[in-house]
């Protein structure tokens, strides 16, 4: 039990992370174009039209996977937060740190590209309508969280401060999750059902799901160069710093 925990400490330290996430990113920004590229072909010139929405509906293979980034990146975020703030894990704060811009900008494009689809389909760029509603307080949430822990000096108050408030903030999750069943709502309901057949053609699914692990390895090649600038910035002092920038000196 001992040497199971000491390896899995190994592994969390700042410089172990640095290493690692270093040697990974060249094939994750390799991934990340690799699938983007096959994602938007097969979605922008292969899928057929669809019978009621025209091509306006392509949007959906940016739309929706960014949606769903949005909200899964947050959970992530309030999971690092919260193990930093228990555990007083310096890395895992770090990383929450990272992610926030990363949710914060697919949570943007999701607003963005539902509203490029919602003029179309709904006659107007934007409705007060429940999914929309809460997927923007979702952005005001990653806002609040980086606007937070930059907003205070000492470190390990802003960690903490920034832990409550997106731990808080996991709520509204399901809640944009669910809104299509809760309430009576403009918004489609779930294209993609775990307990459901999809309900579009295979190679409309082909370009969605390329296009959602191309976001997710886009996500954490991202996630992984901001937070090892981060190392580089609370690590400073280190020797382990020190003899690095000596090597690249």
């Amino acid at each position: 039990m001992n040497s199971q925990r000491l390896r899995f400490f190994t592994f969390a330290s700042p410089s172990r992370f640095y290493a690692l996430a270093g040697s990974v990113n060249p094939w994750l920004w390799a991934t990340a174009i690799a699938l983007t590229i096959a994602g938007l072909y097969i979605g922008f010139f292969v899928a057929p039209t669809d019978a009621t929405q025209g091509e306006s509906y392509r949007i959906i293979f940016i739309h929706v996977p960014a949606a769903w980034m949005s909200m899964l990146l947050y959970l992530v975020m309030a999971f690092w937060a919260a193990i930093g703030w228990a555990f007083n894990a310096r890395l895992a704060s770090m990383v929450a740190r990272s992610i926030a811009p990363t949710g914060a900008m697919f949570t943007f494009i999701a607003l963005w590209t539902g509203a490029l689809w919602g003029k179309p389909t709904w006659g107007t760029w934007w409705v007060w309508d429940a999914r929309l509603t809460s997927e923007l307080i979702l952005l005001f949430l990653y806002l609040g969280y980086m606007a937070l822990v930059n907003a205070i000096d000492e470190q390990r108050r802003a960690d903490q401060a920034g832990a409550l408030l997106a731990i808080i903030g996991s709520i509204n999750v399901p809640i944009i999750y669910f809104s299509v069943q809760w309430w009576n709502t403009l918004h489609q309901g779930a294209t993609i059902s775990v307990t459901a057949a999809p309900k579009m053609a295979s190679t409309m699914l082909t370009a969605m799901l390329l296009m959602t692990f191309a976001f997710w390895a886009y996500a954490f090649a991202v996630v992984f160069s901001r937070t090892r600038a981060r190392i580089l910035e609370r690590e400073h002092d280190t020797q382990w710093v020190r003899s690095l920038r000596g090597e690249q000196a």
